[in-house]
């Protein structure tokens, strides 16, 4: 039985979208070290909230994990957390939602008088 060409789209659209799309981490140059040198990375595993992505990036890379949270699991006051253009902060914290193929930035706090 041969398919016609829209069904072999709609086929491959549905196939790329049950794959799961990835998450890319952006860290600062100052934390790239603890994360062989890398400065942005994708995690392939999915993750519902920047705590699922998080742990997922401390899977690969566990030294970030100390200079990123405190030790209450919280994130550090000087860092600060972005999905997309949205601080983690002011959404849901580290439960904040991360839609397929979103951008987390790890960010220095930017501080002075």
């Amino acid at each position: 039985m041969a398919c016609s060409l829209s069904e072999v789209v709609e086929l491959i659209v549905f196939m790329a979208g049950s794959r799961g799309m990835s998450i890319t981490f952006h860290i600062p140059a100052y934390l790239a070290a603890f994360a062989d040198g890398q400065r942005s990375l994708q995690l392939a595993s999915p993750a519902a909230t920047v705590s699922q992505a998080l742990d997922g990036l401390w899977r690969l890379h566990p030294a970030l994990r100390d200079r990123v949270l405190d030790e209450q699991g919280e994130v550090r006051q000087h860092i600060n957390i972005f999905v997309g253009e949205e601080s983690i902060r002011f959404a849901g914290g580290l439960a904040t939602p991360v839609p397929d193929g979103s951008e987390i930035m790890i960010v220095p706090a930017v501080s002075g008088g």
